[in-house]
């Protein structure tokens, strides 16, 4: 079975789920697929948290909170949300390693520095061998960012951080567990309940107001 993670450096709640990753990964393989989630949300027309003042503010909150409650350290960067394109090209470019992944995200959301460019990330870039300018502007690189999201859409994804295995797709740090139960016993999710809801009909659809 392959299971493949997908995230955003934007993402704080990615930054929450790397370490119960890191864990997984020590007896399954899994599949690193950094993606720009923005490409997503305008794909299906969905509005971010960070888009509603009201839910960003509780989305933040939430976030230091769920960090406090689970002992992770965490500092937000400078601002929020920023462009993460010249993070996910670096950890492409250093080749989706943990070593890679790590240090980004430590960069961000451990030490709360800026990352929206070659120059905030050259210090990484530099600890991973890679200059960042050159890194983050291959086309190659740009190739497989794009690649990435395509397989995405593919897949379902519909938000970050996502894991997804054997066409199930389980979305959120929150989903971790979840994800962890489904594969001691798919076959439970298959069954009562857990079935009817699957095709549950729509009972009544919101219309986009006129205008």
């Amino acid at each position: 079975m392959t299971i493949r993670w997908y995230f955003d450096f934007i993402s704080p709640f990615a930054y929450l789920q790397r370490a119960r990753i890191r864990e997984l990964a020590r007896t399954q393989a899994i599949e690193y697929r950094p993606i720009l989630v923005a490409g997503l949300l305008q794909r299906l027309e969905h509005k971010g948290p960070a888009e509603m003042p009201d839910k960003r503010r509780f989305t933040y909150r939430h976030v230091v909170w769920r960090a406090r409650e689970r002992g992770v350290p965490l500092r937000f960067p400078p601002a929020h949300p920023f462009n993460p394109l010249a993070a996910l090209r670096l950890c492409i470019a250093a080749g989706c390693s943990d070593a890679a992944i790590d240090a980004i995200f430590d960069h961000l959301w451990r030490d709360g520095l800026r990352g929206d460019d070659a120059a905030s990330l050259a210090p990484v870039a530099e600890r991973l061998g890679l200059d960042a300018a050159t890194a983050i502007a291959a086309p190659a690189v740009k190739a497989r960012l794009q690649a990435n999201f395509e397989a995405a859409v593919a897949d379902g994804v519909f938000g970050v951080p996502t894991l997804v295995a054997d066409g199930e797709v389980f979305w959120g740090e929150d989903a971790t567990a979840m994800f962890e139960d489904w594969r001691r016993d798919p076959a439970a999710f298959e069954q009562g309940e857990m079935a009817r809801v699957a095709q549950l009909p729509v009972g009544v659809a919101r219309t986009p107001r006129a205008g």
